[in-house]
């Protein structure tokens, strides 16, 4: 039963696909060409599913970082014997780089071994099984690898080392001195393509070196932050720049699917999409960590798969990322999944659920872009325009809220909140959208919500604005009330709300729970961990309420559960401290970008 904890893998990416590589040099995980394409490796959800080992015979340590300002995983394995160093990347094309690879480029997994002191012994595994496990590809010798065939794709191997063939795997056992090398590479082609030729060590080398460049120089153009927590602010948006998919500018939620939210619970969900929910909070990180031009993408990606009638039917909560809309759950009763996790989940069922808050998500997008949307074409503005009237016909339904909840849909205060920041923006964008006529109307509609919101989702004796109306429960959706400006943040109300969950919400190790998974209210078994990403919602309202001290402390908390190749998951177990559910998470490191964006400027607000 696979059982490596989730936080010992790293990610690579080419922005098309992604692979998850272990602490051991296992590719446990690999999707191509598409982030949601079925898994060739898939050994993370199951020990018999598919990986590619690299690592040295008998005892070893190892310590793992990103090259430079890049993507490009270095392991160096210690042996008795001799030091090696293995680089892993997705790489990009001749000349190409994060933000153009073409969408017809090949997608090649680059893999070297280099020795650098002494002499080691390293044992190469190759077991491929594309679609999760279910084909076991026939493997044939070429000149300079291996072409494995089955199933949808054709995996050719090159090697500068011979391979031996077996049924639906290779193998190499091979000695290294000081000085050389030794190279890998898996080209993915979908079958009628024209089958690739293998590549020499000099290629895939050369290849490694031109993706590490093309990461620096992305990094160099495009990440300017200078405050506090730096270094992770700048991983964190090359993060997000990794969990984008290039040929649209969506940004998927995370690279896996049916990590568990809680140790052998049912909570497993695929992530591999992208949510309308995430949009205003991954803009202002994007601002922060990387540029205006991948928030510019991504909001345009989210305005282009959401056009249609937002007025007779819900507007969808999340998409392919190819902008796809049906995206039907199905179990993959074959494999085991992590620690046992069942079942493993494909596609996520969560995609034609009424959510009222990605009205206000898209609004609030579109206003801080506001000065990069120049005169906005006649679909965007009747596009937005009736964003902000659904939410005004609408806000009084009840939804399945920001936490997908899977029980009877309940009058969420943060939707209520959302439907409110959407009329609020449309009104400060009513000039560019021509909508100046409806502003007396839209202005009535959020004073009504507004009204709501304070009457019945306050709780006095909870001493907090609540889950949803009427009920005495906490949601750490409260801490975002003076982010999106409904409220100052100085407000008494505010202050003892970010009080009553850091004091309710709270585990023994600091972090914050979503909400209490024992009330019910999302209509599932178990328990689950503390979101990271409400960890830093906590550190961003303290530091807008000035507490300055509270919110370092916090956001330190938080980010001290990074890998330690800089990656957050979205959870932790409050019993291990463990990392739990989808990894990386985008919205675990956009929470970081912006708590760190906050903390930043009440810092400098208070010398000022």
């Amino acid at each position: 039963m696979t059982s490596l904890p989730i936080g010992d893998h790293a990610l690579l990416s080419d922005r098309h696909g992604a692979a998850l590589v272990t602490t051991e040099g296992s590719v446990d995980w690999l999707c191509l060409p598409r982030f949601d394409s079925p898994a060739t490796f898939a050994r993370l959800l199951d020990d018999d599913a598919g990986h590619w080992s690299v690592r040295p015979d008998g005892n070893f340590s190892a310590e793992r970082r990103y090259v430079g300002a890049s993507m490009v995983l270095l392991t160096t394995f210690h042996t008795p014997t001799g030091t090696l160093e293995l680089r892993d990347a997705l790489v990009f094309g001749d000349a190409s780089g994060p933000h153009t690879l073409g969408e017809h480029a090949p997608h090649v997994l680059a893999r070297t071994v280099t020795c650098t002191s002494g002499r080691v012994s390293v044992t190469a595994s190759l077991r491929p099984r594309p679609e999760y496990g279910l084909v076991t590809p026939a493997m044939t010798r070429v000149d300079g690898g291996v072409v494995a065939t089955g199933g949808a794709a054709r995996l050719t191997v090159s090697a500068t080392v011979d391979l031996d063939v077996e049924p639906g795997a290779c193998h190499a056992r091979f000695d290294v001195e000081a000085g050389e090398r030794v190279c890998f590479a898996l080209e993915h082609s979908v079958l009628g393509a024209p089958e690739p030729a293998t590549r020499s060590g000099a290629a895939i080398a050369a290849a490694l070196e031109q993706t590490v460049s093309s990461w620096r120089e992305w990094s160099g153009m495009h990440q300017a932050y200078q405050g506090p927590w730096s270094d992770l602010v700048h991983h964190s948006g090359r993060v997000l720049q990794a969990l984008s998919y290039q040929p649209t500018g969506a940004i998927i939620a995370a690279a896996t699917t049916s990590l568990p939210e809680q140790v052998g619970g049912e909570r497993n969900w695929d992530y591999r999409y992208a949510w309308v929910r995430d949009s205003s909070m991954t803009l202002r990180a994007l601002w922060v960590a990387a540029c205006p031009d991948e928030a510019h993408e991504f909001f345009t990606f989210m305005a282009s798969a959401s056009a249609g009638s937002v007025l007779d039917r819900p507007l969808q909560i999340m998409f392919g990322i190819g902008g796809e809309r049906d995206l039907s759950e199905r179990t993959l009763s074959h494999l085991d999944g992590w620690r046992g996790s069942t079942p493993v989940r494909v596609g996520n069922g969560a995609w034609d659920q009424p959510q009222l808050d990605v009205y206000g998500e898209l609004l609030d997008a579109a206003s801080q872009l506001r000065d990069q949307l120049g005169t906005p074409s006649a679909f965007t503005r009747d596009f937005l325009v009736a964003l902000a009237d659904a939410a005004a016909a609408r806000w009084q339904d009840p939804d399945n809220g920001i936490w997908e909840i899977r029980g009877e849909p309940r009058h969420f205060v943060h939707s209520k909140v959302m439907c409110w920041v959407a009329l609020d923006r449309a009104i400060g964008l009513a000039d560019l959208l021509g909508a100046q006529d409806r502003v007396d109307g839209w202005r009535s509609t959020a004073q009504e919500i507004r009204a709501e919101v304070e009457s019945r989702g306050w709780d006095a004796d909870a001493g907090a604005f609540t889950q949803s109306f009427d009920a005495p429960d906490l949601d750490a959706t409260a801490l975002l009330l003076p982010v999106l400006g409904f409220l100052p943040a100085d407000d008494l109300r505010v202050l003892s709300s970010i009080d009553a969950v850091r004091d309710q919400l709270t585990d023994p190790r600091g972090l914050v729970h979503r909400y209490r998974a024992g009330s019910g209210v999302d209509g599932l078994e178990g328990q689950e961990g503390t979101f990271l990403l409400c960890t830093f919602w906590l550190a961003q309202a303290l530091a807008l309420a000035g507490r300055v001290e509270e919110a370092t402390e916090v956001f330190e908390r938080a980010a001290g559960y990074v890998t330690d190749v800089g990656l957050l998951a979205e959870e932790v177990d409050s019993a291990t401290g463990e990392l739990l559910g989808n990894f990386p998470q985008a919205f675990s490191h956009v929470g970081l970008v912006n708590a760190a964006w906050a903390i930043d400027q009440a810092s400098l607000s208070s010398k000022a």
